[in-house]
């Protein structure tokens, strides 16, 4: 059973920063791709980031909304990926879901549909 565990999120003001975690078992994180998605109430779930590592090479994918913003990253040593958020505005408050697939080409990690393991998600809340 594949299991992602998010923590991280919660309430920031306007321009602040938070730190998002994604931590899964060893056999998921090195050999599948993954992703951070958001979904805001009343708003379909839109791609925010993903990461990919093959053959020693680390290829990253950022949405359009968030580059210069938002930096995804992964630490092998703990099966974890990190979604880092700086610069926060009202309109990043979402819950933010972790996922998993095995993705092969780099334009396909911004696709939901490519992921068939999530995440419960955590919580974001950007308000003054």
């Amino acid at each position: 059973q594949v299991q992602l565990v998010e923590s991280g999120g919660g309430l920031v003001r306007p321009g602040g920063s938070l730190t998002l975690s994604c931590e899964t078992s060893e056999q998921i994180f090195s050999t599948y791709s993954m992703g951070w998605f958001r979904q805001a109430p009343g708003r379909e779930r839109e791609f925010v980031g993903a990461v990919r590592y093959n053959d020693g090479t680390t290829n990253t994918l950022h949405a359009d909304s968030v580059k210069g913003r938002f930096a995804i990253s992964r630490d092998s040593a703990k099966n974890t990926m990190y979604l880092q958020m700086s610069g926060l505005k009202l309109e990043d408050t979402a819950v933010y879901y972790c996922a998993a697939g095995q993705i092969t080409a780099i334009y396909k990690m911004s696709s939901s549909s490519e992921y068939p393991y999530w995440g419960q998600g955590t919580q974001v809340t950007v308000s003054s």
